[in-house]
């Protein structure tokens, strides 16, 4: 699947955004990578954000809110629902699309206006992206984990959309590795299936 270099940014973001957290919903815990203004500015940093700002807890609070949001789309199997949170997050963000070229990047597009909030952009940005890969590829390349224990979120850009797995936590390799010691309990050879037994 070709995306262009912007889009593929953006949804790594998204992903990232989605990932920062254990928790699948609002009423269930876990830990949350993006806590505080500094881990806030981390993430944004690794993401190659720019024109961040000061960040305060507001800010930390309504990308929480918005973390919510962008999984919802990854987690939806119906493709109209997730069409409809797409739309949804573009147009709270007020998207407004422009070429723009700054800090010696080539010509790229922002979808919202300088001075945006923090989580307008991110908002903009996520759900373009996000729509882009629906509108191209269909709901298939969205995903969230197959591993057992895993609830992160993936885009499958793989040629035959077989991604399963994401990287996160190396859930392909833990789940192979348990398949392999599943069927060597099993009695079986590790490469061949059993064989039938076989009777006079």
């Amino acid at each position: 699947m070709a995306l262009s270099h912007d889009t593929t940014c953006a949804l790594r973001t998204a992903v990232a955004l989605v990932n920062s957290s254990d928790s699948t919903s609002d009423s269930t815990a876990g830990e949350d990578r993006l806590d505080d203004p500094p881990a806030l500015r981390r993430f944004l940093e690794q993401h190659d954000f720019s024109a961040i700002g000061r960040l305060a807890a507001a800010d930390v609070t309504a990308v929480q809110a918005l973390r919510h949001r962008v999984r919802s789309v990854f987690s939806t199997r119906d493709v109209r629902e997730a069409v409809k949170l797409v739309n949804a997050l573009v147009a709270k963000a007020s998207a407004l699309p422009q070429l723009v070229d700054h800090d010696g990047e080539p010509w790229h597009l922002h979808y919202t206006p300088p001075g945006a909030a923090l989580v307008d952009r991110l908002a903009a940005e996520s759900g373009m992206a996000l729509a882009i890969v629906i509108r191209d590829e269909g709901l298939e390349r969205l995903r969230i984990c197959e591993a057992p224990g895993c609830a992160n979120a993936l885009v499958d850009l793989s040629r035959n959309r077989s991604r399963r797995y994401c990287d996160t936590q190396g859930c392909g390799n833990r789940v192979h590795v348990a398949a392999y010691r599943a069927r060597r309990r099993a009695g079986q050879s590790p490469n061949r299936p059993a064989r039938e037994e076989v009777r006079p």
